[in-house]
């Protein structure tokens, strides 16, 4: 005899499953996504990022400012240079799973 049927997990509550929502937005966007990656290898400036994912500073720091809403990133200050990294190890996770699922697509 077989046992019992696992029961089904509960579903979502509605505001777990719009921050869920609002975080795969927040990677819907391929600048958004290029800044991840080149803050998945380390902290960098603004000028750093823009000049690696070839946009304009200041589309660099609207992207940010909307990425560190969602606490995807966080800044750090050192005079007048402001360095950014990627929030935490989930961030970097998520990532390079998303990574791995579309190269070995």
């Amino acid at each position: 005899m077989t046992d019992a049927p696992q029961e089904r997990q509960t579903l979502l509550d509605e505001n777990t499953a719009a921050h869920i929502a609002e975080l795969f937005r927040a990677l819907g966007d391929m600048s958004r996504v290029r800044i991840i990656s080149v803050l998945a290898e380390g902290e960098e400036n603004v000028s750093a990022i823009a000049a690696a994912v070839g946009i304009s500073e200041s589309a660099v720091s609207h992207h940010l400012r909307g990425l560190r809403q969602m606490r995807l990133v966080r800044s750090r200050r050192a005079g007048r240079q402001v360095f950014y990294c990627l929030h935490d190890d989930h961030i970097v996770d998520l990532f390079k799973r998303g990574l791995d699922h579309v190269l070995q697509g």
